[in-house]
């Protein structure tokens, strides 16, 4: 399944993304998440929660899918 992480800000962390797409309940549980489970950012295995996420980057979960971080547009911003 692809999914798309929309991003309010410059960036998420990893830990804040696995909380937003429901793979984790909450924040504390990232760093056992990411010691158990495969996360690839862009195809390299990472295991940091705090690895900083930013808009065109790709995140693979083999058990739950594919998420892209997209740049949330702002429509206010062209007015």
């Amino acid at each position: 399944m692809k999914k798309k992480i929309f991003l309010e800000t410059e960036y998420m962390t990893l830990g804040q993304m696995l909380k937003e797409a429901s793979i984790i309940g909450s924040g504390g549980q990232a760093k056992w998440y990411l010691a158990e489970q495969t996360v690839l950012v862009d195809g390299e295995p990472e295991n940091r929660r705090g690895r900083k996420l930013y808009a065109g980057m790709m995140i693979e979960l083999p058990d739950e899918g594919t998420f892209f971080m997209v740049k949330k547009e702002d429509n206010d911003a062209a007015e």
